[in-house]
């Protein structure tokens, strides 16, 4: 029997990279400065590490479909450069009202990651600067942990007494997420 992993599953706009909007062009793509870091550290502690993120920026007619290919290729040579990576990435292109199973926070993106890698998400973590990626992750069992970065801190600051999912963690930044991570895994 095969035994499940443990993953991190990763936003990308505002955790992994400056939050800018809709990118429209893969120059408007900036890593935050301890991204890179964070992921190498999850890398060398022998998780999984799932980009998980909603673009529905092409099917709203602001770039091609392409687009989103072509920052992720570029986001996972920017990695490359510090020695980490990436294991997989999942993509929502749909717009909100397509309501499908797989735009955040609903769990579609997760679920199919848990198949493909043979996850175990009870044992698994949210990160994300968005209250929607704690719900996405707590309907699957994951621990979810806020970034103060991107819409982070702003959300935290004037919605999270309203939240009915709490964050089990707020961090600074992703790096300081995966370092809360390493510690809590230690606990178990």
């Amino acid at each position: 029997m095969m035994t499940k992993e443990i993953a991190v599953f990763l936003d990308r706009d505002g955790t992994i990279n400056e939050e800018m909007g809709y990118i429209n062009h893969v120059s408007r793509f900036v890593l935050l400065p301890r991204s890179a870091a964070a992921i190498k550290l999850l890398n060398d502690a022998g998780l999984k590490v799932v980009m998980i993120t909603n673009q529905s920026g092409a099917a709203r007619g602001y770039f091609p479909p392409s687009l989103v290919e072509e920052v992720h290729t570029h986001l996972q040579n920017l990695l490359a450069a510090s020695g980490a990576r990436l294991d997989d990435i999942f993509v929502c292109p749909h717009l909100p009202q397509d309501n499908c199973s797989c735009r955040k926070p609903k769990p579609g993106l997760i679920l199919q990651a848990a198949a493909k890698h043979h996850l175990d998400l009870s044992r698994s973590y949210s990160v994300g600067d968005r209250h929607k990626d704690i719900l996405t992750g707590a309907q699957t069992g994951m621990k979810g942990i806020l970034v103060l970065t991107g819409y982070g801190r702003g959300e935290y600051e004037h919605f999270a007494p309203t939240w009915d999912v709490r964050p089990v963690h707020v961090a600074a930044d992703l790096l300081d997420a995966a370092e809360w991570i390493i510690k809590d895994l230690d606990k178990a």
